[in-house]
């Protein structure tokens, strides 16, 4: 199985200018390809901006998936032979999902809406997905989480067991998330074996500020790619998916060795499935 270079956006993005966010995406997955990326990964909400007031204005810019306006990005993927992972406000009805999609070359790979939502900007008014799957994108297996999802493990390691071999986090990561961003995507890569790409978005947005520190990791917890700063840039790695799929790691033969999915002991997880209420009872 070949390697795989893989890029991750760090951009600004402007507030409700859908047209405007979609050329400069347009323009970046040309840049990207150029340098031979096969998978290009966007921030939260790329398409239409975070900082929403109210629902009734979230619902006037978010977009349907069988929306024509999408149309473009398909046309892009088609012509550089690529997938991307890009977000969006996502109106479904009456109700706002903080979704992701994956789009390659075919048209729509996958479709993620946000699971764990803070009460911060849109998400105050967003409905939450109910679904964690991997997806196909070429050679790769793709797992998609959103900003917040990964403080929850539990997010991860199911995208883990459903066979990723790149978990890919775009998010909307203001200055109080620092420590988040340089420590979770390091620590999800590490106990999962996985792939990780956290890529932040940067600029200013209704009062609030975000500090970009993407980064691509690698199933050992390094960092393979990191932009310590707030500043539009686009990270680049290789990434090996044998080496993501390879769980038994060999420090020392018939010494030291450990498997991240034979090791584990579900029969005494079942605490983390329970609710609340439950757990203290």
């Amino acid at each position: 199985m070949k390697k795989v270079c893989v890029a991750g956006v760090q951009m600004d993005i402007q507030f409700q200018a859908f047209e405007s966010n979609l050329a400069r995406i347009q323009l970046k997955i040309r840049e990207a390809a150029e340098h031979a990326a096969q998978l290009i990964v966007f921030p939260e909400c790329t398409l239409t901006g975070y900082c929403y007031a109210t629902i009734g204005d979230a619902l006037d810019h978010a977009i349907e998936v069988e929306s024509t306006r999408l149309r473009p990005l398909f046309s892009s993927c088609k012509e550089h032979k690529v997938h991307i992972v890009v977000g969006f406000l996502e109106r479904d009805g009456n109700r706002v999902h903080n979704s992701l999609l994956c789009i390659g070359p075919e048209g729509i790979a996958g479709h993620y809406r946000k699971i764990h939502l803070p009460y911060l900007g849109v998400d105050r008014f967003t409905t939450p997905g109910n679904k964690l799957e991997v997806v196909k994108a070429g050679t790769l297996n793709i797992g998609m989480n959103i900003c917040y999802d990964c403080s929850f493990p539990e997010s991860s390691r199911v995208l883990m067991l459903h066979g990723a071999d790149v978990i890919t986090l775009p998010t909307n990561w203001p200055p109080t998330s620092g420590r988040t961003a340089d420590f979770i995507p390091n620590a999800r890569a590490l106990e999962n074996h996985v792939y990780f790409m956290s890529i932040n978005r940067i600029g200013e947005e209704n009062g609030f500020s975000f500090i970009g520190k993407s980064k691509i990791v690698d199933p050992f917890g390094n960092d393979l790619a990191f932009a310590d700063h707030a500043e539009e840039t686009i990270l680049y790695a290789i990434i090996d998916p044998k080496v993501a799929r390879n769980k038994h790691l060999v420090n020392i033969p018939g010494e030291h060795e450990v498997d991240r999915l034979r090791d584990r002991r579900p029969e005494a997880y079942g605490t983390i499935v329970k609710s609340i209420a439950d757990c203290q009872s």
